[in-house]
């Protein structure tokens, strides 16, 4: 199958059986190479539906649902692939509905309800939940609680971190379906900087 994929990318023969021995590997799947494809598993299957994305070296994936129907180690190993892409520098455009997934894999995300684009920005941002702030502190006693600003200095408690709490992935994406039913038409807003 991979062999094929590089033929039609006009590959060399021994450009071919090269790149196809490395995704072999990157995917894991040197122990079932000699199997016939009727007998992978779905799991399997995905991975080495990534591989023929990948045949030709691309700056840019396209991926399509990739964890779906897949149990949770298949999930996880999905997951490690895509970062992997990441770590890389390829750019992979991921579409899903598993909205964990999303969140566990992507720096940016744009949000589509009844086609039309409601949300864009980076992930970080978007999911800070806005007006909080987390202040963690180590070393306080429970009375030093109710006034704790003026108690880290007093207490000689250390800061650990000032922090904005986020939110879900799909908690975002609910708000966003909500906002949009009570205000149709409302067009998507691009968040890019720090917490809102």
């Amino acid at each position: 199958t991979l062999d094929f994929y590089g033929r039609l990318f006009n590959m060399p023969a021994a450009q071919r059986r090269q790149r196809v021995k490395e995704l072999i590997e990157m995917v894991g799947l040197e122990r079932d190479r000699r199997r016939q494809l009727k007998e992978y598993s779905k799991g399997m299957t995905r991975r080495i539906g990534l591989a023929q994305a990948l045949i030709n070296d691309p700056d840019l994936i396209m991926l399509d649902e990739p964890t779906t129907g897949l149990d949770p180690i298949g999930t996880r190993d999905m997951k490690d692939l895509i970062l992997d892409l990441r770590r890389k520098g390829k750019t992979v455009l991921l579409c899903s509905h598993l909205l964990p997934d999303i969140q566990d894999v992507c720096d940016r995300i744009a949000i589509l309800h009844e086609g039309e684009l409601k949300e864009l920005g980076r992930i970080d941002t978007l999911l800070t939940v806005r007006g909080e702030t987390l202040i963690h502190t180590k070393g306080l006693s429970p009375e030093a609680e109710r006034e704790i600003r003026a108690v880290i200095d007093r207490d000689n408690a250390k800061l650990l971190s000032i922090e904005h709490p986020t939110t879900t992935l799909e908690e975002l994406f609910l708000n966003i379906v909500r906002e949009s039913q009570a205000h149709p038409g409302r067009r998507a807003r691009e968040r890019e900087g720090g917490p809102r």
